[in-house]
Order: C-alpha cells, then sequence, then structure tokens
C-alpha cells in the first residue's frame, strides 16, 4: 500500500470555512472519480495558525497506481481543481503503519 499526504494551504480570498467546504465537499468529487484510489481520508485544520489549512491521505496499490491516477483524465481535472483553490501544495509518498 502507498498513501500520498497532501498538505494544503488555501488560496488567497478563500474563508476558512469555504476552503473547509471545497475540500470535504467539493474536491470530493474529483477524488471519487480518481482511478484505482483506495481509501481517501480528508484532515481540515482546526487551528487558525496551522501552517495548513488541511492534511489529505490518499491511498493507492502502489506507486504504479498512484502514476496512472494521476496521468489519467480525471486525476488531471484533480490537479487543476486542486490548484485554483490552494496556494501550496506538498505532497508526501509514505508507507502506512497502523500500530493500534
Amino acid at each position: 500500500m502507498l498513501k500520498v499526504v497532501s498538505l494544503l494551504k488555501r488560496a488567497e480570498g478563500l474563508s476558512k470555512e469555504e476552503f473547509a467546504k471545497w475540500v470535504v465537499e467539493d474536491h470530493l468529487e474529483f477524488a471519487k472519480k480518481l482511478p484505482g484510489l483506495r481509501k481517501y481520508t480528508v484532515n481540515v485544520a482546526v487551528a487558525d495558525d496551522a501552517p495548513y489549512d488541511a492534511v489529505n491521505e490518499l491511498y493507492f496499490d502502489d506507486e504504479e497506481a498512484r502514476v496512472a491516477a494521476f496521468a489519467s483524465e480525471d486525476g488531471k481535472a484533480a490537479a487543476a481543481d486542486a490548484g485554483a483553490h490552494t496556494s501550496s501544495r506538498v505532497h508526501v509518498l509514505a508507507t502506512p503503519h497502523e500500530l493500534f
């Protein structure tokens, strides 16, 4: 299993509430169409001074599945939507270890 951890900072002009609605509701529709996506978790920051406004987790079977997903038309559309609503995105590829 491969996990992509995405750290998202909202775009200028978006309130915390607008961003939270976008990331939890609107952007979800793009994630649902992403081929090979096994699990999708959205974590919205609660602190006003958090360095990022959301931390998303995307799970794929492996690197090949991740690359194929983001190379697809649905993946490109999801990336464009994220680019329009964020000022900064950092992606970390990780191997998850659920310990308890």
